[in-house]
């Protein structure tokens, strides 16, 4: 961190030949702050609703299956975090190429983006999905190993949460593509459903409807849901941006 943020300060501190980039003398500008601040807020949110759903998934796994539950619950969350930084990964690293082909009015290039994305974040979640469901078992293991019945149960959920990683891309890049175009309003709305609205009405009504199951697959609902909201923005975006 240190390397990071201190090394550059010398780098910029003096105007170089051929280097645009360089510090001068700040101007105070609230309406670009408020702008920077809101065009974060999809990240807020996020953050925000992990913490409120994971409260909710422990209580109802507390009423559906105990302690159990919940353990089985936390190795869902270490091996699904793993995965889903991929699509973060891929998300925040196109992130600041669809920004410059948006600002520089590519719309060649921001169409050609949006195409080689959607297959790329289709092939991974296919490929994790494929991968999550043959090592559930051995990953599970690494876990609770020492208990046979925590040990099913977690396999059980890790089978059927997985499902979601074939879905979870597309939002997650929609949410950060949304951000890159300047759009924070957009970016945060699919992060407010996805994480938060509809997450927690399928874990409260899913297992109901269905049983025990349902708190798995809570998150599968969840992002299916949202899935179809990211595509009616980006369908709605299309003129505005020119990436259709």
């Amino acid at each position: 961190q240190m390397v990071g943020g201190v090394a550059p300060i010398f780098y910029f501190i003096k105007r170089r030949p051929g280097c645009r980039l360089y510090f001068t003398k700040p101007l105070f500008s609230l309406r670009e702050l408020f702008k920077a601040c809101t065009n974060g807020a999809s990240e807020l949110m996020t953050n925000i609703s992990m913490s409120l759903v994971s409260a909710l998934y422990n209580i109802q796994l507390l009423k559906l299956f105990g302690a159990d539950g919940v353990a089985a619950y936390g190795v869902l969350m270490y091996v699904g975090f793993v995965f889903a930084a991929v699509f973060i990964g891929y998300s925040q690293g196109t992130a600041p190429i669809v920004s410059y082909h948006f600002g520089a009015d590519n719309k060649d290039e921001l169409k050609n983006l949006l195409r080689k994305s959607a297959g790329i974040i289709a092939v991974a979640g296919v490929a994790m999905l494929a991968s999550s469901e043959l090592l559930a078992g051995p990953l599970a293991k690494i876990f609770v190993g020492y208990d046979a019945g925590l040990l099913a149960l977690t396999i059980h959920g890790m089978k059927l949460y997985s499902i979601s990683f074939i879905l979870s891309g597309f939002n997650i890049f929609g949410s950060a593509f949304f951000t890159a175009l300047n759009n924070g309003a957009v970016s945060a709305a699919i992060s407010f459903l996805r994480t938060l609205l509809f997450q927690v009405v399928s874990i409260l009504t899913l297992p109901l409807l269905i049983g025990v199951d349902g708190i798995w697959l809570a998150v599968v609902a969840a992002e299916a849901m949202a899935l179809v909201c990211t595509a009616g923005f980006i369908v709605q975006g299309r003129r505005k941006y020119g990436y259709m």
